[in-house]
Order: C-alpha cells, then sequence, then structure tokens
C-alpha cells in the first residue's frame, strides 16, 4: 500500500486530512517540515551511538601513512589507545585424570606423553606396594611402607587414597599446589577406584580420560606379556578388568590405545587438552 502525504505551509501544527481510497494526507506546517528534513547534529549522532569519526579529527591516507603515524590518529579519531593487553585471558591450569583397566598402557602413554609436550607436570602417586623391576623411587612412585601411607593419611596429605590389590595407592596434595601455582597442567594417573574418588572430590573441575586397549583379548594378553603376576592375582586382574570397563560412562573422553599406535594415543590426549585450553568456559580446579 502506498501513502501519500501533503505538505502544507500555512498551518501552525500537524492536522490530518481525511484519507481518500487507499491514500493517507497529512499536513505540516513549514518548521516542522524543516526539522524533519534536516540532519542530526553531532552530538544527537553521538548519543545515539554512531561509531562515525569525529570530522574535526583527520586520518592520514592508509596506504601513505606512516604505522604509528595512523595508529596514533586512529586512538585520537576513536578516544582511547589500542591495548595490548590479552584480548582473552590466559587459561586456566588443568588437572587431567588418567584412568583405565590393568593392562591398557596407562604408563607407556604417559611416558610418551611427558616426552612429547611440555607445560605437564606428572604427579607421583604415593604406594606401599613393593618396587617392580625398573621402577625408581621417586618418578614412578614413592614407594612408602603401609605405617608411611597411613601417616599421609591421617595428616590430610592425600586429594584421594585407596586400596588396590591390597596395597595403599595415594595422590599427595602438595605436588599439585605447588606446580598449579607455577601454571603448569597436572596429569595424575590413577586406577578406577581412584577415578571415582577424584570424580567425587574435583567434579568437574578436572579433566578424566579413559584409556582402554581395542579389545578384550589384547588387554589380557598385555598383562600375560607383562609377567608381574602370579596366576591367582592375574585371574584377579582380568575379572577386575572386565568389570573397570562398564565404568566408561563416567568419564570425559575415552582413548583406545591400540597395539603399535601408541603415538595416536598420545596425540589424542594432547588434542583433547588443547580443546579443553579452547574452551569459553574454563574448568577451575581448586586443591
Amino acid at each position: 500500500m502506498f501513502r501519500r502525504f501533503l505538505f502544507s505551509t500555512s498551518l501552525p501544527n500537524l492536522l490530518p486530512i481525511p484519507p481518500k481510497g487507499n491514500n493517507l494526507f497529512f499536513s505540516f506546517s513549514l518548521p516542522i517540515l524543516n526539522s524533519l528534513t534536516q540532519k542530526p547534529s553531532l552530538s544527537f549522532r553521538t548519543k545515539m551511538g554512531d561509531a562515525r569519526r569525529p570530522l574535526s579529527v583527520p586520518i592520514p591516507t592508509v596506504d601513505k601513512a606512516d604505522r604509528s603515524e595512523l595508529l596514533r590518529a586512529l586512538e585520537a579519531s576513536l578516544g582511547s589507545s589500542f591495548s595490548s593487553d590479552p584480548l582473552y585471558p590466559n587459561p586456566n591450569p588443568l588437572i587431567i585424570v588418567i584412568s583405565g583397566p590393568s593392562g591398557v598402557g596407562k604408563d607407556a602413554v604417559i611416558s610418551r606423553l611427558r616426552e612429547s609436550r611440555s607445560g605437564l607436570h606428572f604427579v607421583v602417586t604415593a604406594t606401599s606396594r613393593p618396587m617392580r623391576p625398573g621402577e625408581v623411587d621417586g618418578k614412578d612412585y614413592y614407594f612408602v611402607t603401609k605405617d608411611e601411607f597411613l601417616g599421609m593419611v591421617e595428616r590430610e596429605e592425600l586429594l584421594e587414597y585407596a586400596v588396590v590389590y591390597g596395597d595403599y595407592k595415594g595422590v599427595p596434595k602438595q605436588q599439585i599446589r605447588e606446580y598449579m601455582g607455577k601454571g603448569y597442567d597436572i596429569v595424575l594417573r590413577v586406577d578406577i577406584q581412584g577415578a571415582q574418588t577424584l570424580r567425587k572430590v574435583l567434579g568437574k573441575s578436572a579433566v578424566f580420560v579413559f584409556l582402554v586397549a581395542e579389545s578384550e583379548m589384547e588387554m589380557v594378553e598385555r598383562l600375560v606379556d607383562r609377567k608381574t603376576e602370579t596366576a591367582e592375582s592375574l585371574l584377579v586382574r582380568i575379572a577386575t578388568a572386565r568389570e573397570e570397563v562398564k565404568h566408561v560412562k563416567n568419564f570425559d573422553y575415552v582413548v583406545v590405545n591400540a597395539k603399535g599406535k601408541l603415538e595416536n594415543a598420545v596425540e589424542l590426549v594432547e588434542s583433547i587438552i588443547d580443546a579443553e585450553k579452547a574452551k569459553v568456559r574454563q574448568r577451575n580446579a581448586v586443591i
């Protein structure tokens, strides 16, 4: 529908004229007409949020001006200096909990991750179990007696602890606090029982990664090939592992560590860390 407007210079005020057909007529006095046709003032444009620069601030030609001169002119036009501060804060330090059944290669993944990525601190777990061949105290575990371990429990020095196959294992708090204070991401290697406890303690403030072998047969073969268990304890570990696989639903991510493809598993864990670092809503773990 088209609407026409009839303007009159004789009437002092706006006077409607009865419509004719589909047309609508209005009458305006000359002062009102002038006010409608004039461009808004600079102050009016400013109040309306117009981002155009004031005409009184000259900006040199972009392709001919010195960059520093151009930047100063742009700052003057905008009325504020350009900041060198990050547009978005640095990501928070992460706590990455890596867990999974026995025989899925947790130690192998963590060892390779230690070599390939900086900025990570791998928490050394305290345990009361005997040292295995090739293990180093203070690197693989802190090997302590049961009495020493129970003393740590009484002093509340552990983030979590549990009895695993008859031996104590626990995560010292002080390591985590110290390295998170330095900006490091924290990697915790725990069994399924420990991961369950940490989920209760940390909630969604930590990243939980479930590591699995590509099949049950492969998992069992790895346990057999370790040759560190008696037949009885091997049977217990296999039965336990079967049950532990069912807990995958309680984790944030699952990573398959297939035979001969260790690098793929490590790269996927690194991708998980990168993705978490890029989140707008960061996890914020407080120990």
